[in-house]
């Protein structure tokens, strides 16, 4: 009852006509701050942390090109390209495991300085690699620092973004992460494996940017460096910018949600945390088993049955990717995340139907692209109350890696079966996903985190 009451107030606190709302929407009186609210120090926290997800792409996307020339340099067999391969798979499910606990403890910024030594690590394994055993390891820490950028990368956007740019910054940034498993193919078609290895930049960028960025202001509010949290806020609105006003909407909300619960596993299996628990966890499923990984994994083998070159084939596939990341990020703040998500689930469906038949992969690219492929990561970084967003995504987490196991290791069994009845199994689930979108995911446009957070809790 109490934890009951103590929601409540939450809630009525943070309505949007009982909330301190400014001309930029970042919780300022100042009225000659930007409209926008972007500042150079939040752009390159946005940048940075789109190389993270970009390095991550490049991880999966790695895998194909690379096969024939590490069989024939290494003398490698099949089957031990294929747990090459799987090991990735094993490094992220571990680093999902503990991506938010780790975040919760030592910070989002810290967090994103380990994942990008294990990016550092795995690349110069790879590339030094002589037998399979360090082309493995490699290729586990690649999978580790990919886990932890799942979780961190998001979140920490979401927690240094003002409201109205939250959804098309972090839509860009996790859209990083399908574009750059493109670039890695094409780029790997017209270089050598150890090359493709070595050509992964974006972690020596993430490397160096990390030095210029602050930790998210609301990190630091929860567990109380009330000095930093104040210094760090200011960076990212800009120094004549009027923060206090934020800056209280964010430590009160911050220190009566802790008083519900810690941050503790078994504290989300409690019915105030149903609704977000089924929300992340169902988001995270219909993701992949849209057939992403499927079709990353085996792209030779699907244009090899259309009978088309599969560099040629790519690039043609490849062209609306772009138009649809940029369409996305300006969308998905006009639209809201749930429109977009449902426009994005049923062409990423009509896409699956029209591989099935023809093996038109363009369309359920693109559509992939404009917001299946990042904006369950956005709504999951915005809807659990910071007092358990670590478990929560951790869990959600998981269950994305889980799925992406599943995808990738019967995908080449149902293409036995079936080609066209695989495609057409993967459309049914994006199907799903749109009614599931339509029945139960909120709509976090133009809300804060706490009005978003605080308003789920009366929800459950």
């Amino acid at each position: 009852m109490e934890d009951e009451e103590l929601a409540e107030s939450l809630f009525v606190a943070q309505q949007p006509g009982n909330i301190r709302i400014i001309s930029n929407g970042v919780g300022s009186n100042d009225t000659s701050a930007s409209a926008s609210g972007v500042t150079v120090v939040l752009l390159l926290s946005a940048f940075v942390t789109a190389c993270s997800a970009f390095t991550g792409g490049f991880v999966v996307g790695y895998s194909a090109p690379a096969e024939s020339g590490i069989l024939a340099d290494l003398g490698l067999s099949t089957a031990e390209y294929s747990v090459f391969g799987s090991t990735m798979t094993i490094g992220g499910m571990i680093g999902a495991v503990i991506s938010g606990k780790l975040a919760d403890i030592i910070g989002r910024k810290n967090t994103m300085w380990i994942l990008d030594i294990f990016y550092i690590m795995g690349w110069l394994a790879i590339y030094f690699a002589k037998g399979a055993w360090l082309l493995d390891l490699g290729r586990l820490s690649l999978g580790f620092g990919f886990g932890l950028t799942c979780f961190v990368a998001p979140t920490y956007l979401s927690e240094i973004t003002p409201k109205i740019l939250r959804g098309g910054f972090t839509s860009v940034t996790m859209a990083m992460i399908p574009f750059s498993l493109t670039v890695a193919y094409l780029i790997g078609s017209v270089v050598n494996w150890r090359a493709l290895a070595l050509i992964a930049i974006p972690c020596l960028l993430l490397l160096f940017g990390l030095f210029f960025i602050p930790e998210s202001p609301r990190w630091l509010a929860k567990i109380g460096r009330e000095m930093e949290f104040e210094a760090a806020l200011q960076r990212l609105r800009g120094k004549n910018v009027n923060t206090s006003e934020e800056a209280a909407d964010i430590k009160d909300y911050t220190e009566n949600i802790q008083q519900i619960s810690e941050d503790k596993i078994l504290h989300l299996f409690q019915q105030k945390y149903a609704y977000q628990l089924i929300v992340g966890i169902g988001l995270m499923v219909l993701q992949q088993f849209g057939g992403l990984y499927g079709f990353a994994f085996y792209m030779d083998e699907i244009f090899e049955l259309a009978g088309v070159p599969s560099i040629i084939g790519f690039i043609v596939v490849s062209i609306p990717e772009i138009p649809a990341i940029a369409l996305g990020s300006i969308l998905i703040e006009k639209f809201g995340r749930r429109t977009l998500l449902m426009i994005s689930a049923t062409g990423e469906c009509l896409g699956c139907v029209l591989t099935g038949l023809s093996f038109l992969l363009q369309v359920f690219k693109a559509s992939y692209s404009l917001g299946v492929g990042a904006i369950p990561w956005i709504i999951i970084s915005e809807i659990f109350p910071i007092n358990v967003k670590g478990s929560a995504g951790s869990i959600c987490n998981l269950v994305n890696w889980f799925c992406s196991l599943l995808v990738s290791y019967t995908f080449n069994f149902l293409v036995e079966w079936s080609s066209a009845g695989t495609f057409f199994l993967y459309a049914s689930m994006s199907g799903l996903g749109v009614l599931f979108t339509a029945k139960l995911v909120p709509e976090t446009r133009w809300r804060t985190l706490e009005e978003i957070q605080a308003s789920l809790i009366t929800h459950s």
